[in-house]
């Protein structure tokens, strides 16, 4: 069962939109990435920690819908852990605890845990901590006991998954500004009136304005990949092209409140996207949290970006640090 507060800000609500209906969708995809690299760090730090700790208590921080919790049970079959998953979004940990009914799930910001101090063996995060901004990092050495641990992965600045994040963000953005919802909506109102027998020239108004929104869909299409933005900006193209033709075939409500929906579902995808590009660490940052995890009796194990071998590119900041604080 959730320990639940209500959705505080327009970032949990974006997320929130994510992941209402989300119950399929894969642990890795919001605010993570199934790379083998970041897979490989996750099934060497618990493979290791399962000789350490037995039975531990595990709190992973922003948890989305459990993409770390398969990783727990792997590693700990033997003796299962005691995982408490954190997320900001209510609608995140209610995707969760369906799929992990063992799992009890917190809606939470990171920087104030309602848990006592030194509550966990271990808190993990991928992708998620720095969201709440690098001083949460003060709330995660608190609640982690004596000899426990704690083991990041964060967005790195400039790295691979950044760089995909401002590309998605700059083509929903684009789309934004050439009115694609707006003039879509209008296109069909009128079209779907003049089917009914309505005067045609306020649909071929509507229909001509359409034009230069089309162009600059192929424009962010040429300039990022017709993949960009999770195949957004394609996926709508095409959609809208193949129903425009179509439209006498169409039930009017099913396409309008399907664009509504859309847009909705698009504004929520461009604050996250802001979101993942603001939340990311440069170095300072990361030295910054080092040493304020040191500051904090934690011996750092390890501290390095994971570089994709085969483009070169920093994929995420890892950190693994132990509690030396005696008990």
């Amino acid at each position: 069962m959730s320990d639940t507060e209500a959705t505080p800000n327009p970032v949990a609500r974006s997320w929130d939109t994510y992941w209402q209906g989300a119950e399929g969708r894969a642990a890795y995809s919001a605010g993570g990435t199934g790379h083998p690299l970041i897979l490989d760090f996750w099934k060497t730090y618990f493979s290791g920690t399962s000789a350490r700790f037995n039975t531990p208590s595990i709190i992973d921080i922003a948890s989305g819908n459990g993409a770390l919790v398969e990783h727990v049970g792997r590693a700990f079959a033997t003796a299962p852990a005691e995982i408490t998953c954190l997320d900001i979004s209510a609608a995140a940990i209610a995707v969760l605890e369906n799929r992990f009914p063992g799992v009890r799930g917190m809606v939470a910001d990171a920087r104030n845990i309602p848990v006592k101090s030194a509550s966990f063996d271990m808190a993990v995060s991928q992708f998620g901590l720095e969201y709440a901004g690098l001083d949460a990092i003060g709330e995660l050495a608190r609640i982690v006991a004596a000899d426990g641990e704690i083991a990041l992965l964060l967005h790195y600045r400039d790295g691979a998954v950044h760089q995909q994040c401002a590309q998605s963000l700059q083509a929903v953005s684009m789309l934004g500004r050439a009115r694609f919802f707006p003039r879509a909506i209008r296109m069909f109102e009128a079209g779907f009136a003049a089917v009914r027998g309505a005067d045609r020239r306020e649909y071929d108004a509507a229909a001509q304005a359409m034009i230069p929104t089309l162009r600059e869909m192929e424009t962010i299409m040429t300039t990022y990949g017709r993949h960009v933005a999770d195949d957004t900006v394609s996926r709508l193209y095409t959609d809208i092209r193949a129903m425009h033709q179509r439209m006498q075939y169409y039930e009017p409500s099913d396409v309008l409140n399907w664009l509504v929906a859309m847009e909705v579902e698009v504004d929520a995808y461009e604050g996250r996207m802001q979101s993942m590009c603001d939340a990311a660490v440069d170095f300072a940052g990361f030295d910054s949290l080092c040493g304020a995890l040191q500051g904090a009796g934690f011996s750092i194990v390890r501290r390095e970006p994971l570089v994709d071998l085969s483009s070169g590119a920093p994929l995420a900041w890892a950190l693994v640090a132990t509690n030396g604080q005696s008990g």
